[in-house]
């Protein structure tokens, strides 16, 4: 399933949100919308591929460590000097947290790389606060002025 939206906003970027299946096979997707979107914003390739990169860490994380179908996919610039990523799930108990993997372990990097390429990362959990319904982990990353 593919749902993709443009959030068109009175002044500023538009931002960009796709449903999708929470499967590897549509990694690519999620990475090609961060590359997409940053096209558009004529931001520098270094930025767009941070972003590509960073995405596909969050859709990674969503895929392996989630559950249910689906993930959204976010993208927005909520300012020149800002590029926000996303992906939201639906499991709230399972939240992200830093670790430095064991050199032999082929996974567990994708915090790393995130936070090496992001301004800043988190999550927010989403839902009442008596009883959330999922999260979601996002990233910020600067774009050069």
């Amino acid at each position: 399933m593919t749902m993709t939206a443009s959030s068109p906003r009175a002044k500023g970027y538009p931002g960009y949100s796709e449903i999708r299946t929470r499967t590897e096979e549509t990694a690519p997707l999620a990475r090609d919308l961060a590359r997409t979107a940053c096209t558009a914003w004529n931001l520098p390739d270094e930025v767009t591929e941070s972003a590509a990169l960073v995405m596909a860490e969050l859709f990674a994380n969503a895929v392996r460590h989630a559950c249910g179908p689906f993930v959204q996919v976010i993208v927005n610039r909520p300012s020149n000097a800002r590029v926000y990523l996303a992906v939201t799930d639906r499991a709230p108990e399972c939240l992200p947290h830093l670790r430095a993997p064991e050199d032999e372990q082929q996974s567990g990097r994708g915090l790393v790389i995130i936070e090496s390429l992001s301004e800043r990362w988190g999550y927010d959990r989403l839902g009442p606060a008596a009883r959330p319904w999922g999260k979601r982990c996002w990233a910020e990353l600067r774009v050069p002025q």
